[in-house]
């Protein structure tokens, strides 16, 4: 057989693979590279030439700008600010967070999109009385349209922008995505309110996500907290040196009251005498606190609870697990912890153990006050278990972080790179991703975690068959069955039967992949019938981006499955109608702006 027959073969293979679901689709896709140098179609350098390609750098980089913006609270604030103008009725409220999830997708991807604003969404419809279900699926739909107002929005636009390029007929320019995308948004969302309560199912989740935005309210109300904890450091010159402490005069300060007393390695002292560096944990009136400091020659420092969550400091809720060295230590409100960390609530089986110190057993549940960088640190430490992650809890509770303006001037200066072109857009990215580090808006660590590396290791792994199968004239036997079917001079028809074999393909199989498989099978169609690729290769894109009628055809529809309680077939309904409008919209406009 020659190489274009084999090619061929493992392209059906990989489609079958793909919509069996029986492995992961990155091991598919690296299976799919391997038998292209096993059958000799490609060497071993080609196959594994993907993975430096400038494309697949350039959607890593994203996932790095993507997360600096999200985790600097940008998103947040985003959506606090619309939904703080739309009000709390359905139809401004559902216009309102679909509009900012199709410019998100457009700034940090579908899937970035969708997972900022799931929590925030789940809270808004259950605050407006609304099932999620019938909010969630508009969000997803809207950020799959916002995916194409611009270059970056998916890799599936990069894609066929690369193969428009490679076709000789140079990469689409960073906004003209946007003539195809504002309609397909506009259509959506309208539909989405219109149609959607008739469409879409009433349902609610069995597991409702954590409204965390007001997580320093919550618990507030779940513990009883002091108005404010003092730490007043003993100096040298104290008169309470040498005292144990219930012989301390607090005749003077009736209302101030000693939680307990740390010595200066933060290990707690109950009768032996007060030494210098001793730390007294206290609470009561400000007046009369600042009375006793000045008394007794103390350094005073102190504990908010009316701000338990800011930009710098924050609050988690820890449970003492079995076989945690803690438990027996002795612990108090107010007791500082290593890394600044300080204690300011113990509960035990769901009663506060107030002001008194307390010998922790297995779960008992203390709140921590500190720096995020400190709280963070915890979801190390094996001897507590979190009830929320501070990272998670920090992102909904606190808009707008303290990199947050950074992040936007990165986000900001990338595209006007790849808008103007002044750089290749793999290296805009490079550049976005090594300033978000560099400035500390992420650190090295997040970075690595932010890659999807799913993504990267299934596009790196499908651009060689993507290849094999163009230069070794398997796209052209495809393509010539559709020049048949179509027949010569019907642009129109290749168009339709294109974005039917698209979208049909992009229900089963990630959008990437789909559009790396049709991506050389359209261009050698348009060749084939004398049509600009250009009008064809957008209409992929499109298409590719029409992963609307089941919920794997995208990790987004994944992401609001059970948030929402929907089931595999509550898809297909809002999904066909959008599905119509996109190709409609398609049809009439990309000609119009791409002629044949």
């Amino acid at each position: 057989m020659d190489d274009g027959t084999v090619s061929l073969i493992i392209l059906g293979l990989t489609v079958v693979a793909f919509v069996a679901n029986r492995l992961p689709v990155e091991v598919v896709a690296v299976l799919t590279a391997l038998a292209l140098w096993i059958t000799g179609v490609l060497d071993f350098t080609a196959v594994l030439a993907g993975f430096g390609d400038p494309v697949v750098i350039f959607i890593a980089t994203l996932f790095v700008v993507s997360e600096g913006v999200d985790s600097t609270g940008v998103t947040v604030w985003a959506g606090q600010q619309i939904v703080k103008h739309a009000g709390t009725t359905r139809g401004r409220l559902l216009v309102a967070v679909t509009a900012l999830s199709a410019v998100l997708s457009a700034l940090i991807t579908l899937n970035g999109a969708v997972a900022a604003l799931l929590p925030l969404v789940v809270m808004l419809a259950v605050r407006i009385g609304q099932p999620p279900s019938r909010m969630l699926m508009p969000l997803t739909f809207a950020g799959s349209a916002g995916s194409l107002l611009m270059l970056t929005g998916t890799p599936v636009n990069i894609i066929v922008s690369d193969a428009a390029n490679d076709a000789g007929a140079g990469p689409f320019p960073f906004f003209s995505f946007a003539v195809v995308g504002v309609p397909l948004v506009v259509g959506t969302i309208a539909i989405s309110v219109l149609l959607g309560p008739k469409l879409l199912p009433a349902a609610r989740p069995a597991n409702p996500a954590a409204d965390l935005a007001v997580h320093a309210t919550t618990l507030h109300a779940h513990y009883t907290l002091p108005e404010r904890l003092h730490r007043l450091q003993v100096r040298d010159v104290s008169p309470l040196l040498g005292r144990v402490p219930h012989d301390v005069d607090l005749t003077s300060y009736p209302d101030v009251v000693i939680v307990g007393i740390q010595d200066g390695q933060g290990r707690p002292r109950a009768d032996a005498a007060i030494d210098v560096g001793d730390v007294l944990v206290v609470t009561g009136p400000a007046d009369q606190v600042a009375g006793l400091t000045t008394e007794s020659l103390l350094a005073a420092t102190s504990v908010p609870m009316d701000g338990l969550i800011t930009r710098d400091a924050g609050v988690v809720e820890v449970v003492i697990p079995p076989r945690s060295s803690m438990v027996g230590e002795t612990v108090f409100p107010g007791m500082h912890r290593a890394h600044d960390l300080v204690v300011i609530a113990v509960q035990r089986m769901g009663k506060d153990r107030g002001r008194r110190s307390t010998q922790l057993a297995e779960g008992d549940a203390l709140l921590v006050y500190g720096p995020w960088p400190e709280l963070d640190e915890l979801t190390r430490d094996r001897d507590v278990l979190l009830v929320d992650a501070p990272e998670l809890v920090r992102r909904q509770a606190v808009p707008w972080g303290p990199k947050a303006s950074v992040a936007v001037t990165v986000l900001v200066a990338m595209v006007v790179l790849l808008a103007t072109g002044a750089v290749p857009p793999a290296m805009a990215g490079v550049l976005a991703a090594t300033a978000m580090v560099l400035t500390k808006v992420v650190t090295p660590g997040q970075a690595y975690r932010a890659i999807s590396w799913q993504i990267v290791v299934l596009i790196g792994a499908l651009i060689p068959l993507s290849g094999a199968i163009q230069s070794s004239g398997g796209a052209d036997r495809i393509a010539d069955l559709i020049v048949d079917a179509v027949g010569p001079g019907r642009p129109y028809l290749l168009l339709l039967a294109l974005f039917v074999l698209t979208a049909a393909l992009g229900q089963m199989v990630s959008n990437t992949a789909t559009v790396l498989i049709v991506a050389p099978i359209a261009v050698a169609a348009a060749q084939g019938t004398g049509t600009s690729v250009q009008p064809v290769l957008m209409l992929v894109a499109v298409a590719g981006a029409a992963s609307l009628l089941t919920p794997i055809s995208t990790p987004a529809n994944m992401m609001i499955m059970s948030p929402a309680g929907y089931r595999f077939g509550d898809y297909w309904k809002l999904g066909l109608v959008v599905l119509a409008w996109w190709l409609l919209t398609a049809i009439v406009i990309v000609p119009l702006v791409w002629p044949f």
